[in-house]
């Protein structure tokens, strides 16, 4: 079931309904790691195929812990899609950073638990290469949609992942500053790593909606103030989203596609049946 969508969204609700998609379809999608977050909407926008899934369910009932990341990937390479861009709320953990600013990380900090970060095992191995977890090339098409857009933007920094749902204490994010966080968020982990091993190109473009619990002048976040940021900064991600499908270079121009080609490690003939059959969408081309 392939429709070679060019481009998917992962984000929240509002995402699926953008000005100009035409021609969408939705696809129920039950892969061998489970149902996907929500229905897939696949529809057309600036000459595109573009596909939007929403992370947390329709109606934000899916708590970060809950996501069924490796469904999600697994169904949007299931279309054929071979860029995600991710839309995340986030907290700043540095004053520049400030509430309603877009930031394009280029580094994770991994500080989840509990969570399946891998499509590998049960028999079949695979070392996967994240020294640089987010596509360069998608990150750079991606900061200039948001710049012309009309976004405040920053380009790099360290996205760290709590685990969630609640936020942190203080001396946790006093922590994660002393550590060198740029932003933090509940989600980016293990998504981004399991793009990689999908051999789908990653980039976040990552809302700052609080200081987080850090700042001495500003309030500690609320569910209420990440709302509010978001719903202003709605137009803003569409339109970024519009501009970015319209210029969207026709060849990827990275290692993102062949990022498996160097990590299996299980001799072909030692991986049981059920586990090559459930990874045949990711490996078949090098097995």
């Amino acid at each position: 079931m392939t429709e070679h969508v060019a481009l998917a969204i992962i984000g929240g609700s509002g995402l699926y309904e953008m000005p100009g998609l035409s021609e969408t379809r939705e696809h129920r999608i039950d892969t061998p790691f489970g149902k996907t977050s929500a229905p897939i909407i696949v529809g057309m926008l600036e000459g595109q195929r573009v596909a939007f899934l929403a992370r947390h369910g329709i109606g934000h009932h899916i708590t970060p812990s809950e996501v069924p990341y490796r469904a999600n990937i697994y169904a949007l390479k299931s279309l054929g899609v071979e860029r995600i861009v991710s839309i995340s709320a986030c907290g700043s953990l540095q004053e520049e950073f400030a509430p309603g600013h877009i930031v394009i990380p280029d580094q994770i900090y991994d500080n989840t638990h509990g969570r399946a970060r891998s499509f590998f095992g049960e028999g079949f191995v695979a070392h996967i290469s994240v020294a640089d977890p987010f596509c360069r090339d998608l990150s750079d098409q991606l900061e200039s949609a948001v710049r012309s857009a009309g976004g405040t933007t920053h380009r790099g920094g360290s996205f760290i992942t709590i685990e969630g749902p609640r936020f942190s204490t203080k001396a946790e994010s006093n922590t994660y500053r002393a550590w060198g966080m740029s932003i933090i968020g509940m989600t980016a982990s293990p998504e981004a790593f399991l793009a990689r091993e999908a051999e789908i190109c990653y980039a976040t473009m990552a809302h700052v909606t609080d200081y987080d619990v850090w700042h001495v002048s500003e309030a500690p976040v609320t569910v209420e103030m990440v709302i509010q940021t978001l719903n202003k900064n709605t137009a803003i991600a569409q339109e970024a989203v519009r501009v970015l499908a319209g210029t969207l270079k026709p060849e990827r121009e990275c290692d993102c596609g062949q990022a498996l080609a160097t990590a299996l490690i299980t001799r072909k003939d030692v991986v049981p049946a059920e586990t090559r059959r459930k990874l045949d969408l990711l490996v078949n081309k090098y097995l």
